[in-house]
């Protein structure tokens, strides 16, 4: 395996060390975790599939029970879920998506990111003044809409790898549109936290609320005849229905005839949309090799560097109790969110370096970290890169509302994927029956700073950066693991830390996904409240850390394959399961 970065194309990023400015961190609190329910791990011997919702993953499990492949399973999966699970994702909103095909043993991702109107300028989330706009001033209204890229990406894998006939796979959705499903504790609780927003727009209130005008509460049957019509439509007539036809206009009116915050979708950003397949970035990590997306999205690259950075230090021999070894992989994970929010965005629109995982480069960093002493001061790196274009770091704040899907058939066909409208319930504007992204709100709402570009700013036709960090871990050639979570951009910080507890600590599936949440990306070390995490408080404080206990609320799925069995584990802090035979 080579040891430098892994991309697709284009020519890269480097750092020149004269921006001392602070990322923007989020400052909202992400979706509130469901009760916490405690989870067995699921082993089967042909197939498998975890996903957000029961229902959802009972609909995937149907389809391999009954001969269809993880292509088709997915279909089935994201289908359900844009119903019963639409604050997180679903066809108004875009995914990342890592498949191992097993006839040929080839790893590859499809980019199925949302773009940037073709109208769009970089000033669309400036006031008239130049000044970024509050968070929430951009995202309600049809101002932070996206062209939607989940009903392509669906479309385009299904395609290539598919078995089933395209429209059987709508039918679980179908049958719960029309005749409804049980409103979740965790879609109760969602709605209720978000009441105000949603009430912003007739028909997303009418949805979501009761005719006397509450929240939907928990066991409320809820019906979506929009949505079926959606889904009919679709699955008779195909992708191009949805891009090319009265969804697309109907969507168009919708964003752009907004009175108090419109957007600027056209009907030809649906039908020039495109899933873009991409070279899997793959970063050394023992004797494995850890694969996902690489650029617009920078899950797969800062994960790397954590690891690559950790691999310095023996975490093994630490162990998850030692509070050193939380030291490291935090200081581990701002050097490499320093160098994310420098250098990383849409590799299409901007040059990255070529070097961000180079072994060297990843040695060199990992000497600023003193063990049992927290970095005082955090700063991009200066990575192997043929062309360096100066950059200012970004000023953007990505949210968690997201979902994770993980599949693998009897063949061996693995796929891991994360999907999103961002923010949860996205830009809260409905449209035949789904609600539509905030996507364009992951752009950085500033273009330059100190007179230099950013690289995650808005242009025509752009996809903004993203966190999500659909991941196969390989081992000799063949998947050992799939898994991914939601969480905005504490996502990697999940991902990474369950692939060490795996890896380094011994942990089972299960254990590591169930282990507490430590998660530092720009100097404060956030900690899971209720857990033992918080024993590590005092001990942070001591090496210089600023310590804050908060809700962290993942979604972690994942799969092991191993010694011929698929072992899944599925998040307590959610309500997600694993299933398979």
């Amino acid at each position: 395996m080579n040891k430098n970065l892994l991309l697709c194309a284009g020519t890269a990023l480097l750092s020149l060390n004269v921006f001392a400015a602070a990322q923007v961190a989020d400052t909202v609190a992400p979706e509130t975790a469901s009760s916490y329910q405690q989870k067995t791990s699921v082993v089967a011997n042909d197939y498998m599939v975890a996903a957000a919702n029961p229902l959802a993953a009972e609909a995937g499990y149907q389809v391999l029970k009954n001969g269809g492949n993880a292509a088709d399973a997915l279909v089935a999966v994201q289908t359900v879920l844009g119903l019963v699970e639409p604050q997180s994702s679903g066809f108004g909103g875009g995914a990342f998506l890592v498949y191992y095909d097993a006839k040929s043993k080839v790893l590859t991702t499809f980019d199925g990111r949302e773009t940037a109107p073709l109208a769009a300028k970089p000033e669309l989330f400036q006031d008239s003044d130049g000044k970024p706009l509050k968070f929430y001033d951009a995202v309600v209204g049809g101002r932070s809409v996206g062209t939607p890229g989940t009903v392509k990406l669906l479309a385009t894998l299904h395609e290539k790898y598919g078995s089933k006939e395209w429209s059987e796979l709508f039918q679980p959705a179908q049958t719960l549109a029309n005749n409804g499903f049980t409103v979740s504790q965790r879609l109760a609780s969602s709605i209720e936290k978000d009441k105000a927003r949603l009430s912003r727009y007739p028909d997303t209130k009418a949805y979501f609320f009761t005719k006397n005008g509450e929240p939907l509460p928990e066991g409320s049957l809820l019906k979506n005849k929009k949505y079926a019509e959606t889904l009919s439509v679709i699955a008779q007539k195909g992708e191009k229905a949805f891009y090319q036809g009265q969804i697309a206009e109907d969507i168009v009116n919708k964003v752009n005839g907004i009175t108090d915050n419109p957007g600027v979708l056209a009907l030809e950003d649906f039908s020039t949309y495109k899933i873009i397949e991409r070279q899997a970035v793959c970063a050394p990590y023992h004797q494995y090799s850890v694969c996902g997306m690489g650029p617009p999205s920078s899950g797969a690259l800062t994960i790397g560097q954590i690891l690559g950075i950790s691999s310095h230090f023996d975490l093994k021999k630490l162990g998850a109790d030692s509070p050193e070894a939380w030291q490291i992989i935090g200081d581990a994970s701002r050097l490499a969110f320093a160098d994310r929010g420098r250098y990383m965005a849409d590799s299409d629109f901007v040059p990255m370096p070529e070097g961000l995982l180079n072994a060297d480069y990843l040695a060199e960093r990992a000497k600023l970290i003193q063990p049992g002493k927290a970095l005082s001061e955090v700063s991009p790196g200066s990575p192997p890169w043929k062309n360096a274009i100066a950059r200012a770091d970004d000023q953007s704040i990505e949210f968690p509302s997201t979902t994770h899907i993980v599949i693998t058939d009897r063949e061996g066909n693995t796929l891991s994927m994360t999907s999103t409208v961002e923010n949860g319930f996205g830009s809260r504007v409905m449209s035949n029956g789904f609600i539509l992204n905030n996507e364009l709100t992951d752009f950085s709402f500033s273009s330059y700073k100190d007179g230099y570009p950013i690289a995650n700013r808005v242009e025509p036709g752009k996809r903004p950066r993203s966190s999500m960090s659909p991941s196969i871990i390989m081992e000799e050639g063949k998947p050992y693991m799939a898994l991914g979570s939601p969480g905005g951009s504490r996502i990697i910080g999940y991902v990474a830390s369950t692939i060490i507890a795996h890896l380094d600590w011994g942990m089972g599936i299960q254990q590591a996904i169930d282990l507490p949440h430590l998660v530092n990306r720009f100097g404060t070390y956030d900690l899971e409240q209720g857990t033992k995490a918080i024993r590590f408080k005092k001990a942070l404080e001591m090496m210089g850390y600023k310590v804050n206990i908060r809700d962290l609320n993942s979604g972690l799925h994942a799969i092991l394959l191993k010694d011929g069995k698929l072992i899944g584990g599925a998040d307590p802090r959610r309500e997600g399961i694993a299933l398979g035979d």
